[in-house]
């Protein structure tokens, strides 16, 4: 049996506006893989480590994006800016996506 495995931050649909990519936006926000890492080929345990690290790096700031230090606070808006801009280039509607939750 094949376990199923990543395809990529950037190939995945809607510009990877999902929980798994904002693991890895949060991944590079606070260094803990570089930016140029996708996470392709990834099985479902690596991505659930690397949830847990980003959880735990995230603990300090209560999960705010305010209460980063300036050095993180710039890094995470100029990499969630970037990933907004991508995603609605490729036709995310974030207001459509709550209307499909519903």
């Amino acid at each position: 049996m094949n376990e199923k495995t990543y395809d990529g931050i950037d190939k995945d649909p809607n510009g990877a506006m999902n929980p798994t990519g904002n693991i890895i936006r949060d991944a590079w926000v606070f260094g803990l893989i570089p930016e140029t890492e996708t996470c392709e080929g990834w099985n479902t345990r690596g991505i659930e480590d690397l949830y847990e690290k980003v959880t735990q790096a995230w603990e300090p700031y209560a999960h705010i994006p305010s209460r980063l230090p300036p050095e993180l606070l710039e890094r995470h808006q100029r990499i969630y800016s970037a990933a907004v801009k991508h995603a609605r280039s490729l036709g995310w509607d974030p207001d459509g996506a709550l209307e499909q939750e519903s």
